[in-house]
């Protein structure tokens, strides 16, 4: 774990003052440059020390087997683990005859800061050689938003006394060295060098690299190039080899002088395109990053980024911490999706290779409604992507004897690729989620177009998904048998809460669009019967209740089963999974992430408030966050039911799961979903943020420590802005013309706004809640709220 405040506080920055090789590969994650096609992990220019080297391209894989002790039919045959490829970040120095490495000589100063507002990874280090040279290295290194093939980083050497001798090695290397991933010999075998040359070229100032994956059939191009400032007589030169590419210059520095060096690097990859195809467009790549200059790519790096956070931005005042990880958190975000183009946004976006690069259900229901409020276009190309895969969610639903399309639990290019069932092909909530994640991209942009394009089959496919595998009871009622939930500790059960209600949810609005749209539904043969099938289905939709208690089951018979002894349960032995059956949790009353909570967030319109209260009780003393999805959902819901305060714990659980690796996984790459948490936990839970009906909904309220949240969504267009205040909140338009208008609710109560007006209303006291929940022994939120907090 890294200690507290490793990273200083501060509000656009994250900053690493000193080299700590103990949490080298966690930093590694959160230093990572992305821009949702290129992604690069926060490795030393240098190459070395390091933790996990990383280089990625949005679903680029390689094919492994699934490893099964006994398979059985409908089992996926095999999965996908993303490629760490061609590694153009290394720059090798050599000072006289030492290469520069920070485990030997002296390293008398090393800074790196992750500029938010630049897009930037910045580096400084003063370095004395065993032989007692000093040399300053600066380097800046960025990942282009508005090219997206494009990385590039600009290093400089400083003679601190002389004359040096430099000699700068600028590598691009292919097949590199990584630390073991897998403890599977066969799949050990398939990521050993999985690129296999095919063209290698050298230039002047650079050079190329032309590979294909052995099984998968995947080509990957990378190229570099550099401009050099140096002192005459300066030396450059290249030579290439199958797997590596190297441009060496060699100079001498009097005191005070500097060698300059801006690399160039683009990145290419299909499928499909042939390999001159491939060269040619990495090489306009490079062409048109020259063209605009390092200068011209900090610059619309920075444009492209004041946009942004114009739109974007949350304001936090009494969480310093929590300020710096909301905005950490939206950065991450956006590199994981801005440029990813009909390409997945994968649990660690491409930060990291853990769990190999797939994306989950979570991209749907944490990840994308933040990108739906903050940068609407990365959602349509994310809903693409998923309308790509329905060919092959629709052969798997008729493998699984089942209508419509059953998406994947995690992928990266559309197939099954989970080998565990229970938690994977039992998951169907993934079919609702996508389904929800369009609804509210419609709802908030008005993109009827898409919702035509590809918005109605992806709804069509879905519904018939759920009343296929649902059925009516002889009363009547909607069953959804043998499915798990979000929460992986309840598995394969009948009627889980959540996924009933989010395919309830999903069954309604298929009905709705195929009303609207009904020469296009006719065209996917949907009748008014079936289109009644599906309301009918979703009126009689059942859902547990113990009317003892006065709680819902989280599945059909959930409050029956026996408890988790929680008393006698050891620190140690968390998270439970790796320490105990699986067996033994589905039979037991323990949570591992929000499930049922869950569903109170999203479908909070299908439970009354006193309902909400005592759900959130009952199911907080059972729950134990062994993931990362669980702290903001439980945030979202502690200030809804009116615990600010813990509400605030789970926030900050949320935000600073990365800065603070808490999981002690960080080092695999960031958690998407806990960072896009954090905007929720602010949005959804102090600012109230609903959108169950059509209609914006805020209910404001703050808890004792903060004294103002302030943030902006679009709606229609439009940039709305809310301020909360400890007892007044504002509403105001940011653009729009003088008869705009944007109707939303405030505490239930319709307001109006306007672009010209301003509303400002006051927030109301907040009921009594009673004593605040208990959690299970040892699983209160980790990280309590600094008392110097200002």
């Amino acid at each position: 774990m890294i200690r507290e405040r490793a990273y200083p506080v501060e509000p656009w920055h994250v900053r690493e003052t000193r080299l700590d090789m103990d949490v080298l590969a966690q930093s590694e994650s959160v230093f990572a440059l992305s821009n949702g096609h290129v992604g690069l992990r926060g490795n030393l220019d240098e190459g070395e020390p390091h933790g996990l080297p990383g280089t990625y391209l949005n679903s680029f894989y390689e094919l492994r087997p699934l490893p099964y002790a006994e398979a059985g039919f409908g089992f996926p045959e095999s999965g996908q683990t993303v490629v760490n490829v061609t590694n153009g970040k290394l720059i090798r120095l050599l000072v006289d005859d030492e290469p520069l490495d920070v485990r030997y000589g002296e390293l008398l100063s090393h800074e790196r800061v992750l500029d938010l507002r630049a897009g930037t990874l910045h580096r400084e280090l003063h370095w004395r050689s065993p032989a007692g040279r000093d040399v300053k290295v600066r380097s800046t290194r960025l990942v282009s938003f508005t090219q997206r093939a494009v990385a590039a980083i600009h290093y400089e050497v400083e003679a601190l006394e002389g004359p040096l001798r430099l000699i700068l090695q600028s590598e691009l290397v292919a097949n590199e060295t990584l630390p073991p991933q897998s403890r599977d010999p066969r799949v050990a075998a398939v990521l050993e060098s999985p690129l296999q040359a095919e063209e290698e070229l050298t230039t002047d100032d650079g050079g190329l690299l032309i590979h294909r994956t052995k099984v998968s059939g995947l080509r990957v191009a990378a190229q570099m190039a550099h401009d050099v400032d140096a002192p005459e007589r300066t030396s450059i030169e290249s030579e290439g080899y199958e797997d590596w590419v190297r441009t060496t210059i060699g100079c001498v520095l009097k005191p005070g002088q500097t060698l300059r060096v801006v690399k160039y690097l683009t990145y290419g990859w299909s499928s499909r395109r042939s390999l001159p195809a491939l060269r040619d467009q990495v090489g306009a790549a490079l062409a048109a990053a020259r063209l605009d200059g390092w200068d011209g790519l900090r610059r619309e790096q920075r444009e492209y980024l004041d946009e942004f956070w114009d739109a974007a931005d949350v304001r936090v005042e009494g969480d310093p911490e929590v300020q710096q990880a909301v905005r950490f958190g939206l950065f991450h975000v956006l590199q994981a999706g801005a440029r990813a183009e009909r390409r997945p946004i994968a649990a660690k976006g491409l930060t990291g290779p853990g769990y190999d690069g797939h994306a989950f259900w979570d991209t749907e229901m944490f990840v994308l409604p933040v990108l739906t409020y903050t940068q609407p276009g990365a959602v349509r190309d994310a809903l693409h992507w998923r309308h790509s895969t329905l060919p092959q969610a629709q052969e798997r639903a008729r493998t699984l004897n089942l209508a419509g399309a059953a998406f994947p639990w995690r992928t990266i290019e559309g197939p099954e690729s989970s080998a565990y069932w229970p938690a994977g092909t039992a998951a169907f909530h993934i079919a609702a989620d996508i389904a929800d994640a369009l609804r509210r991209y419609v709802l908030v942009t008005g993109d009827q177009a898409l919702e035509e394009e590809i918005g109605l089959e992806l709804l069509v496919e879905t519904a018939r998904l759920w009343r296929s595998l649902g059925h009516h009871d002889r009363t009547g009622r909607f069953h959804i048998d043998g499915v798990t939930g979000p929460d992986e500790y309840t598995a394969v059960k009948n009627d889980n809460v959540y996924t009933n209600l989010m395919a309830q949810r999903n069954l309604l609005t298929a009905a709705d669009c195929a009303m609207r749209h009904r020469d296009q539904a006719l065209d996917l043969g949907v009748t008014e019967e079936e289109a009644a099938a599906w309301r009918d289905a979703a009126a009689a939709m059942h859902l547990p209740y113990d009317p003892e208690i006065q709680v819902h089951g989280q599945v059909e018979g959930f409050t029956r089963l026996q408890e988790w002894d929680f008393e006698h349960t050891p620190p140690e032995k968390y998270p439970l999974l790796l320490h105990y059956p699986y067996f033994d949790l589905y039979r037991k009353q323990v949570v591992k992430q929000a499930d049922l909570v869950l569903a109170m967030h999203w479908r909070g319109d299908a439970f009354t408030g006193p309902e909400k209260m005592r759900n959130f009780n009952y199911y907080e003393r059972r729950t134990v966050r062994d993931s990362s999805l669980s702290a903001c959902t439980q945030a979202v819901m502690a200030a809804e039911v009116g615990h600010p305060e813990l509400a605030h714990r789970y926030l900050r659980e949320a935000a600073l799961m990365d800065l603070h690796d808490l999981n002690e996984n960080t080092r695999d790459g960031v958690h998407m979903a806990s960072l896009a948490g954090a905007w929720i936990a602010l949005v959804a839970g102090f600012g109230g943020l609903r959108d169950h009906d059509g209609t914006l909904s805020f209910s404001p309220r703050l808890p004792s420590r903060l004294s103002r949240l302030e943030f902006s969504l679009q709606w229609r267009g439009m940039r709305l802005r809310v301020d909360v205040r400890p007892h007044q909140t504002t509403y105001s338009l940011r653009n729009g013309g003088p008869d705009t208008v944007v109707e939303l609710r405030h505490h239930a109560e319709p307001i109006r706004i306007t672009a010209a007006q301003p509303v400002t209303v006051p927030v109301p006291p907040a009921h009594p809640s009673g004593p605040q929940p208990e959690q299970p022994p040892g699983r209160a939120p980790l990280l309590h709220l600094p008392e110097n907090m200002s």
